[in-house]
């Protein structure tokens, strides 16, 4: 699974596996989630908790269920690990948590550890040193990572690498107007000083920050959102293009590239990429939708070749 060429230490009180070296800017997010981790575990007592959270989650349950089983599959930037738990729960499927924060994944471990999850293993270290052998993996799932690395294209280009022919490649990415609420709040926060009128305006103004009840939570989601040291913004078109140049086949995208609904029963059914047009109509009504609050849109390819 792991190059030969890489140093590999695993450590034996976690049974976590680091390797490579990482880059500035991976230690720079390390240290930024070392200090917030997110999500956290927060009442989460057992795995029916994790699977719950997996409930609420229409495109991350409905891809739990179309996968299949005895597939390998690496969740890229895995945080906590609370997806990469959920996915392999009640599964034979071998899945990966790959993440730079070392602490983040001591938190999925010892969960995981406790509650008898055996299939699904913790790595840590640097995407961009590209650690991962080519053609092993059945499905890279991919969300709100790469924008936190210094070149999210360079990142892409390495993960589908890791994907074997026929996998298939999940992408979530923030999305330059879908976010456009999130970048006004941001840039109030920080012409504000940072401080605590900034903050207070921030959270009367993030639905989402409304939304959540607890304190813990409403914290996690703020620096998450609104100190996150490294942040990129990108467009479905600029995706398409790198899916094009890398072997990869349009398969879906939410929201739809095209005027057509979502189809969440059938996330790996062929879909329309639609045109420049409609591409961006779908991405401007994000800013109306309100389950768009933090403006990722999601793609998912296949390789081709």
């Amino acid at each position: 699974m792991l190059k030969n060429s890489l140093n590999v230490t695993v450590l034996p009180s976690s049974n976590i596996i680091q390797v490579g070296q990482k880059r500035q800017t991976a230690e720079l997010i390390e240290k930024f989630y070392t200090k917030n981790p997110f999500p956290n575990y927060e009442n989460f007592e057992g795995i029916n908790d994790i699977e719950n959270k997996l409930k609420k989650h229409q495109f991350s349950l409905s891809f739990k269920k179309s996968v299949g089983f005895g597939k390998k599959i690496i969740e890229v930037g895995s945080g906590t690990c609370q997806l990469s738990i959920a996915l392999a729960v009640r599964t034979n499927n071998e899945i990966v948590a790959f993440d730079a924060t070392l602490e983040s994944l001591q938190l999925g471990s010892a969960f995981a550890d406790k509650h008898g999850v055996d299939n699904c293993c913790f790595v840590n270290g640097d995407l961009i040193s590209d650690p991962f052998i080519e053609n092993y993996f059945d499905v890279v799932w991919c969300s709100g990572v790469l924008h936190h690395t210094e070149n999210a294209e360079k990142g892409f280009k390495i993960i589908v690498k890791w994907l074997k022919l026929d996998g298939y490649v999940i992408i979530g990415l923030y999305n330059l107007y879908g976010r456009m609420r999130t970048v006004f709040r941001q840039m109030l926060y920080k012409s504000l000083g940072k401080g605590s009128i900034g903050k207070f305006l921030v959270f009367l103004l993030d639905p989402e920050l409304r939304k959540r009840k607890s304190k813990t939570r409403k914290e996690a989601w703020f620096k998450d959102q609104y100190e996150n040291p490294v942040e990129s913004l990108h467009t479905a078109d600029e995706v398409l293009r790198w899916f094009d140049e890398n072997g990869i086949e349009f398969i879906s995208s939410v929201p739809s590239c095209h005027t057509d609904s979502i189809d969440y029963e059938n996330i790996f059914s062929k879909k329309n990429r639609g045109n420049i047009f409609t591409r961006f109509l779908s991405q401007i009504f994000m800013l109306f939708a309100p389950l768009d609050e933090g403006g990722l849109f999601l793609m998912i390819g296949k390789k081709t070749h």
